[in-house]
């Protein structure tokens, strides 16, 4: 029989399932505490913590700060002559380089989205043609049109307050009603958008 997925936002522990974890909307400050009481690294954004979490509560393993490169490693990190075959090494990083380099093969349309950054930090080992065709990718899937754009963990609290108020059935309702909604949406599981029932459900808390 299936393990029920929790209907209120657990604990983060050790112990918490990844599937729970991934369901519910998580404070960096938690993000951080959670990494630093397991000497996991705790240094970067919301995507990068939530990252190792996940790695840690999957597998285990532990991802510690990377040390600081030199400046003679972070030469030979990066080899003068960019190419198609230029292999992604940890903690690539989007410098003015890099996008005019992405730029003289994809074209001025080209930019560092919030996926491929995520894919050179998962990626280490391919190439700079597999970053390529990823980006293609992503470009064609965001032509289709049932297409959502993925809101980072980070920016989620705006654009719910944002979609609050753009309802009609809202208009004449307080910020604190909107952060009231929020606060009830995000101890709940699945993704944390908007919906009109959520101004319904500030209604009957009344």
């Amino acid at each position: 029989m299936a393990e029920q997925k929790p209907s209120v936002r657990p604990a983060l522990t050790a112990d918490t399932r990844v599937e729970d974890f991934r369901q519910f909307y998580w404070l960096k400050q938690e993000l951080a505490d959670f990494c630093r009481q397991h000497g996991i690294s705790a240094s970067g954004g919301k995507l990068d913590l939530a990252r190792r979490i996940e790695l840690f509560l999957t597998s285990g393993q532990i991802e510690t700060a990377p040390a600081k490169r030199t400046r003679a490693a972070r030469a030979e990190a990066a080899p003068e002559t960019l190419t198609l075959e230029t292999v992604i090494h940890a903690g690539f990083v989007c410098t003015q380089r890099h996008r005019a380099f992405f730029k003289s093969v994809i074209g001025p349309k080209f930019h560092f989205s919030t996926a491929l950054q995520r894919f050179f930090a998962e990626n280490v080992g391919k190439t700079y043609q597999d970053a390529v065709d990823a980006w293609h990718a992503e470009q064609a899937q965001k032509r289709q049109p049932d297409h959502q754009t993925r809101i980072a963990p980070q920016f989620e609290y705006n654009q719910f307050i944002r979609d609050f108020f753009s309802d009609a059935q809202n208009h004449g309702k307080t910020r604190q009603d909107a952060i009231d909604a929020w606060k009830r949406k995000r101890s709940q599981p699945g993704d944390n958008r908007y919906t009109p029932a959520d101004a319904q459900a500030d209604t009957e808390a009344v």
